[in-house]
């Protein structure tokens, strides 16, 4: 009898730490440096520094893992013309699936779809003693790829990655053409809870 129960506690402990190695989760949160692109009679493309903040979960398979995110991200850029300065900001909720390998449980190489959700866009400017805010019409769902690197040390995540829009978000402010397919490199730091 003590066999079998032996036997079975060493077969469920097997079995969770199996499990636990399938399947990881936990917060995820980093910067990005993103950019708007602009057309003529525009001078910049300015960068600016923005953040995410969100939840990963990981799923361990024999060659590859999938590494779907949920991300809260804020974004944008600037740019100027010769009379104003145009400062543009995104507030949005990103979704990407990466796929990769995993070399020796440290470095891993992954890309993969995003899908993003506007939920809030607007920009400002400002010259000649005068400073307005305008809120463009969107689309509210627009399309990306996600492509780079990782280190896995210990629980913690490290994630460098490049992103570039497929889909363009806005196609103008106000009378300004600009393009807003984000490309941005996005630094990312995660912690396994399991």
């Amino acid at each position: 009898m003590k066999r079998y129960v032996f036997f079975l506690m060493l077969s469920m402990a097997l079995i969770g730490q199996s499990q636990a190695q399938l399947l990881s989760f936990g917060p995820k949160f980093g910067v990005s440096q993103g950019d708007v692109r602009v057309f003529e009679g525009f001078q910049g493309d300015d960068s600016k520094m923005g953040y995410h903040v969100g939840a990963f979960a990981r799923i361990n398979l024999p060659v590859l893992f999938i590494q779907p995110e949920l991300l809260y991200t804020n974004t944008g850029g600037s740019f100027q013309d010769n009379s104003f300065n145009y400062d543009v900001s995104f507030d949005r909720l990103d979704v990407p699936i990466m796929v990769g390998i995993n070399f020796a449980g440290i470095f891993r190489l992954q890309a993969g779809p995003i899908a993003s959700y506007m939920i809030d866009s607007k920009m400002t400017s400002s010259g000649g003693g005068t400073q307005n805010t305008f809120f463009p019409p969107k689309e509210e769902f627009t399309f990306g790829y996600q492509a780079g690197v990782g280190l896995d040390i210990g629980n913690f995540l490290l994630d460098l990655k490049y992103e570039g829009g497929l889909t363009n978000s806005v196609n103008g402010f106000d009378d300004v053409p600009t393009d807003q397919r984000q490309n941005q490199l996005i630094l990312s730091l995660g912690f396994r809870l399991f």
